[in-house]
């Protein structure tokens, strides 16, 4: 009874304003500043593949605890993802409550907006469109990494990327995730005040700065990498390989010399 009391007054039965809706708006900022984070580390993680397919591959196996587990266990990477898509699932349950409920009341909010003038306000509805595109293109993503890890390599990504026509996908997913990233973790720093110092108008237009480069930075680094899975699924694909596990050269290297007969 007491829940429904505070669910409908917004106050609990001792009269006190309700902390619910505090602890809901925390949970959504840790959430959100986890996924933004990771999603950074996560663009670092496959840009490997501008280095070169070893190095890719090298940084896929060691996410598989391969120097734990000889070649590496997928299923820890599967794990990872599975505690990932909890989280994204979270933290979209909590964004969903700042959302307009009908069309009288996103109308309200735009003419608030439009009268203000207000960038910030902006700023939220991007995020807020952003957001609603990555909750069905990201679940998508997360469930295909989650359920296929152990394909997860240099001809394994790019197969699906290009032959499996993931790529349309990832663009989407990949100007929805850097607009929402970017602006979300500028959002978090200016509501909490982390970096407010002394002229918190002054940190603001900084963070403004630091946000557009870090957006421009992310897409670009994005784009390119994108354009490098597709590139190796294209040629994956006209060589008729799709499938085909990738080997890494110290790997061949070792097999010519046994073969060669240069190994005892």
């Amino acid at each position: 009874m007491s829940d429904l009391i505070e669910g409908y007054l917004g106050k609990t039965v001792e009269r006190k304003k309700s902390r619910v809706p505090a602890k809901l708006d925390y949970i959504q900022s840790a959430t959100g500043l986890f996924l933004g984070l990771f999603m950074w580390g996560h663009m670092l993680f496959v840009s490997s593949i501008l280095v070169s397919k070893d190095f890719m591959y090298t940084i896929t196996k060691f996410f598989e605890a391969s120097f734990i587990f000889d070649g590496g266990e997928p299923i820890i990477v599967s794990a990872i993802v599975l505690f990932v898509f909890i989280v994204f699932i979270v933290h979209a349950a909590m964004g969903m409550r700042k959302l307009p409920s009908n069309f009288k009341q996103y109308q309200v909010i735009k003419a608030h907006a439009d009268s203000m003038g207000h960038e910030d306000t902006k700023l939220w509805f991007i995020q807020a469109f952003t957001g609603f595109a990555m909750f069905f293109l990201g679940s998508v993503h997360l469930y295909i990494m989650m359920t296929n890890a152990d394909t997860i390599g240099p001809y394994g990504s790019a197969d699906r990327v290009w032959s499996a026509w993931m790529w349309p996908l990832y663009i989407l997913l990949l100007l929805a995730v850097e607009f929402h990233g970017t602006i979300g973790l500028y959002r978090l720093a200016v509501k909490w005040g982390w970096f407010d110092g002394s002229d918190p108008k002054a940190t603001r237009k900084k963070l403004k700065m630091y946000k557009k480069a870090l957006t421009w930075f992310f897409l670009i680094l994005g784009f390119a990498t994108l354009a490098a899975y597709m590139k190796i699924g294209y040629e994956h694909k006209q060589a008729g390989k799709v499938g085909e596990r990738y080997t890494p050269t110290a790997q061949i290297m070792m097999d010519y010399n046994i073969n060669s007969g240069r190994v005892a």
